[in-house]
């Protein structure tokens, strides 16, 4: 994608504008389907108005001879991106990387910069000028600014600004993120570890990408695929969400197993079937509260190592404080019907529902911390199906308490 601005491409008139709208509606492959039905020229100008990742993605679900024909209504700068950002994986910076155009070099004078750069400016967007030696080594940037005021006779290595921060090509975007935090620059140049300049990655890309992951984020708690849009057809959506509920519904029977092993309490306490669902919410809410907290700080990047048992202890902590002050109101609720059901163990029913409140509570909040600990700590994503598993922990853990209290103490 050539350096210019994403949302004004000279191919977005009108008669492609809705064809635009309705890719960027749709997951990367279902957007590629719909782009299959046209004319290599139009995919072209369709892509030259989108990011350079989503380009890559749609590049990959088109069938190979019309990728060729697209690349060939491509100017060759940006087909030559293409294929350096496709040696990166996705998500990273070099997968999001556009192709500099404004590259001179430090013994230029400002005159001569300024002629190169007029014919340049007519065609893309040039945020900054990038100074680069022979090898291609990044050596300073300038500023539109500072060749307006400069001398037109001085040398750019005497107005460039030097030790350039950048970025590289594999740094993951969410890295990317934390290290940009301090320095909101419209453009970032791109090099590797010897500084060669790659590309740049426009601050706006990197933001937009930031905001749908962290959208996605709350879905895949769940089992949503994040590639799943409000176009995205309804048997895609049966595909990408059943599985997840058919493991819920195999964790779900697991709960039941645990009612179910202690039936006999149930049969001879029925009143202890009216407190389930209360402890089963509450610990659910506790371990949420903690599921929230810990992917928020593996987000920001503040889950340092050894910063794991002291977050575990620290939710167990608040599961044990939550618990017993939640507790006394569900153990006074249960004395108040036992009473006015004449049930003679009132007061150690009482007791039970809050020693089972005060064990849920601090059994979710530990769960609530080490689900997204371990999935990262076996390479999958922290956030999916994170509430799914926190779920079936919470319910079994609160079941298994009331009712095996119970047994033991009545």
């Amino acid at each position: 994608m050539p350096e210019t601005d994403t949302h004004a491409g000279p191919a977005a008139n009108a008669e492609h504008s809705e064809l635009i709208r309705r890719v960027k509606a749709r997951a990367p492959k279902e957007a590629a389907e719909l782009l299959a039905e046209q004319p290599a020229a139009v995919i072209a100008a369709v892509l030259h108005t989108l990011s350079p990742a989503l380009t890559l993605d749609l590049l990959a679900g088109l069938p190979g001879g019309l990728v060729d024909g697209v690349k060939h209504e491509t100017p060759p700068e940006n087909v030559a991106q293409w294929e350096t950002n496709k040696g990166f994986a996705s998500g990273t910076i070099g997968h999001m990387m556009e192709p500099v155009r404004a590259v001179f070099r430090p013994h230029m004078s400002v005159k001569e910069t300024i002629e190169q750069l007029r014919p340049l400016v007519r065609a893309v967007l040039i945020t900054y000028g990038y100074v680069t030696d022979d090898k291609g080594k990044l050596l300073g940037i300038l500023t539109m600014r500072d060749l307006l005021f400069a001398d037109e006779q001085a040398t750019l290595e005497s107005i460039m600004l030097n030790n350039v921060f950048f970025l590289k090509p594999d740094l993951a975007l969410g890295d990317a993120m934390k290290q940009v935090l301090d320095r909101h620059y419209p453009v970032y140049p791109v090099c590797d570890e010897k500084g060669l300049l790659l590309g740049l990655v426009r601050g706006q890309t990197m933001f937009e990408a930031q905001a749908f992951e962290i959208t996605a984020q709350v879905g895949s708690l769940v089992g949503v695929e994040k590639e799943e849009r409000l176009a995205t057809p309804l048997r895609t959506s049966f595909k990408f969400r059943h599985p997840w509920l058919q493991i819920n519904l195999a964790t779900a029977f697991v709960a039941g197993a645990v009612v179910a092993v202690f039936q006999d309490t149930v049969d001879r306490m029925v009143i202890l079937a009216l407190f389930l669902p209360v402890l089963a919410g509450q610990s659910g809410n506790t371990g949420c509260q903690a599921l929230a907290v810990t992917l928020r700080g593996m987000t920001l990047g503040e889950m340092r190592t050894g910063k794991a048992q002291g977050l575990v202890a620290k939710e167990a902590s608040l599961g044990a404080l939550n618990g017993a002050f939640t507790g006394i109101v569900a153990a006074l609720g249960m004395f108040i019907i036992a009473t006015l059901q004449n049930n003679p163990n009132a007061l150690l029913l009482s007791v039970v529902v809050w020693l089972a409140l005060v064990g849920s509570c601090v059994a979710s909040g530990v769960c609530g911390a080490l689900v997204p600990l371990t999935l990262k700590r076996f390479g999958f994503d922290p956030a999916t199906a994170s509430s799914i598993f926190l779920t079936t922990a919470t319910d079994v853990v609160s079941m298994g308490l009331l009712l095996g209290l119970a047994t033991l103490l009545i």
